[in-house]
């Protein structure tokens, strides 16, 4: 049986994210336990937590300043060195589906990108959505290989497990460029892992208007995302943000859309998500097609109404 290691990321708390859990399930098409590589500057928190994770055999945490801040070939070069020969799988987020690549690539392994079912068998069948999710692709791909998934489509897999862990420091020195669109991303809940996105387009008026939304993302847990729209005309809001086809897609369970229209490359990235709420003072606004939930008016006038909503039933 091929082994397989599971790439998880590690948010700016220190703690495992939720999609790294995701993938230890979707792992297990592959196998019944995996290895969990961490990388950070002091991952054996992280390490220790991840340990305690039902399916997880054995934890390597990649430590050493080089790892505070993301760069590919110190990462890939690392993971490559310090994890044993076999399969990978990684949340579909940017940082892993380059680390996916760039790791296939090392290994000579054939890779899939934003996987959202995985059968496994002498080899796997993976199924991945294409074309804005108008076509559903299925290939086969051979053991072992390196596999991306799409968050939120996994459950994530429970506690109950007591692997050892193995702590390797690393210690080349990275030509890290950290750039502010990063810097603001990570301060922040990220949109491909959240279970509620709200977000805003050039319906908003101004960048400084996102704040109304950020306050009301605060009271939800939820994650800020953008149009392109709004990515495009306002350099505050940085591309990190944006949803859609050329940003990042999304598959939460609740996606409020406020001052979007519903262009297609928008739609593209988010019309997965399970209930869709639109917020758009024009009636005839393409996103209405989409919304499960839709209501005509200004932001200025419906977002009070929500926020004050949303406080009274969460108490």
């Amino acid at each position: 049986m091929s082994s397989v290691t599971v790439i998880a990321e590690i948010d700016e708390q220190g703690t495992i994210r939720k999609n790294a859990l995701e993938a230890i399930s979707a792992s297990q098409a592959i196998s019944p336990s995996c290895t969990v590589v961490v990388c950070g500057n002091n991952p054996t928190s992280a390490a220790e937590d991840v340990a305690k994770v039902s399916g997880v055999e054995r934890v390597i945490a990649i430590q050493g300043p080089a790892f505070s801040s993301y760069d590919s070939a110190t990462w890939a070069q690392a993971i490559d060195a310090a994890t044993p020969e076999g399969s990978f799988i990684a949340a579909s987020t940017p940082l892993s589906v380059d680390l996916c690549a760039r790791l296939a690539l090392r290994r000579d392994l054939p890779v899939v990108q934003d996987a959202t079912a995985i059968v496994g068998g002498p080899s796997l069948t993976i199924s991945r959505p294409l074309l804005a999710g108008k076509v559903i692709e299925t290939s086969e791909a051979s053991i072992p290989c390196v596999v991306s998934i799409r968050s939120n489509i996994w459950s994530a897999a429970d506690g109950g497990g007591s692997a050892e862990v193995s702590v390797i420091s690393h210690d080349v020195q990275a030509s890290v460029v950290v750039q502010e669109a990063i810097d603001r991303a990570t301060a922040r809940l990220d949109v491909t892992e959240a279970d509620v996105v709200i977000s805003g387009g050039r319906g908003m008026g101004s960048p400084e208007n996102f704040s109304h939304l950020e306050r009301l993302a605060d009271l939800m847990g939820a994650a800020v995302g953008a149009s392109r729209a709004a990515v495009d005309t306002w350099d505050p809001i940085p591309h990190s943000m944006q949803v859609g086809q050329t940003g990042k897609t999304v598959n939460p369970s609740l996606y409020i859309a406020v001052g979007i229209s519903g262009a297609i490359q928008h739609l593209a990235g988010m019309r997965s998500s399970k209930y869709i709420v639109a917020i758009n003072k024009d009636a005839d606004a393409p996103i209405f097609k989409i919304a499960d939930y839709g209501i005509v008016g200004s932001w200025e006038d419906v977002l009070p109404v929500f926020e004050a909503q949303i406080g009274h039933i969460l108490g």
